[in-house]
């Protein structure tokens, strides 16, 4: 007498729970990747051929093209009449205050010499930020 089996063993993965993981990781990586970069406030910066680097406190100030004014990378914008005000509070413990100027390269030579002059009224030091030039 032959006994045979009608139960086949096959092999299979089960892909259903693999959408969940996906998901899981690409939420991840969309999380973490905004927390690598803590400037928001996204410029094209002018290009210089010396890079000099500062090892003290400093305020940045971000101007974009359309004249938004962002103090220390913060989320919400100044306007260019609020900026001596919004400067005032922040530098009153600092006994050197340094500004470093992140100016988009679209922008006039004026718009620039006119946060100069918040800084000079201020009696704090303004530092350009450039990017290096790629050749």
């Amino acid at each position: 007498m032959k006994i045979t089996r009608n139960n086949r063993f096959t092999a299979h993965v089960e892909a259903s729970s693999m959408n969940d993981i996906m998901f899981f990781l690409l939420l991840f990586f969309l999380i973490v990747s905004t927390l690598i970069n803590p400037s928001v406030v996204k410029l094209t910066l002018p290009s210089s051929k010396k890079a000099m680097e500062m090892n003290k406190q400093q305020i940045t100030i971000d101007v974009t093209k359309d004249m938004k004014y962002y103090l220390n990378g913060s989320a919400t914008p100044t306007s260019a009449e609020q900026l001596e005000d919004e400067l005032r509070p922040k530098i009153a413990g600092l006994t050197d205050p340094t500004a470093v100027l992140r100016l988009d390269k679209s922008l006039t030579v004026q718009d620039m010499v006119d946060i100069l002059q918040i800084g000079s009224d201020l009696k704090m030091k303004m530092i350009l930020a450039t990017q290096p030039n790629s050749k």
